[in-house]
């Protein structure tokens, strides 16, 4: 299980390396415009993806930075957004390498922010989520910008493992 995660967590970096990337060569005001997304612009929805990591990395851990709103922008330039993006996923991927088996078949405990309430769940499946959300949110960012006349970038997983050679 650990290095199905191991793996989420290393596309995860990559995926975000290649979509900011794209977003990066925006004009501000593409960047920056409501178009429709669940979270409005590029920006905002960006922000909305660091703030879900964060939100569940401190549930995981009970470290760093977390909020009680789903929809707050933590950092309104994109350089100041791209730097933070690379911690987070520096962080996620140090946190996952530390995972010991009997960690990953836990459970951990959190408090939830839309209806709060107590919860208690196995970890895996929370990991799913995690790295799931991810893709979610990134796939409707990937939209935005082909509905702005960008070629953007392939995330598919199949692509990230063929380019590490996953048959190594």
């Amino acid at each position: 299980m650990k290095p199905h995660f191991q793996m989420m967590a290393a596309y995860n970096r990559w995926a975000n390396e290649r979509l900011y990337s794209a977003s990066g060569e925006l004009s501000d005001d593409d960047y920056r415009a409501d178009r429709g997304a669940f979270f409005g612009s590029i920006h905002r929805t960006l922000n909305h993806v660091l703030v879900g990591d964060r939100i569940w990395m401190h549930r995981f851990t009970g470290e760093g930075e977390t909020y009680t709103e789903l929809d707050i922008v933590p950092c309104d330039a994109f350089d100041t957004l791209l730097s933070a993006r690379s911690a987070e996923d520096d962080r996620i991927i140090r946190w996952i390498d530390g995972l010991s088996d009997e960690q990953m078949a836990g459970t951990f405990s959190y408090r939830t922010i839309s209806n709060p309430s107590d919860r208690t769940q196995p970890l895996s499946p929370a990991l799913a989520h995690f790295f799931n959300h991810q893709t979610h949110h990134r796939g409707q960012v990937h939209a935005l910008l082909s509905g702005l006349g960008i070629d953007p970038p392939s995330l598919d997983l199949i692509r990230y493992q063929r380019e590490i050679d996953m048959s190594a």
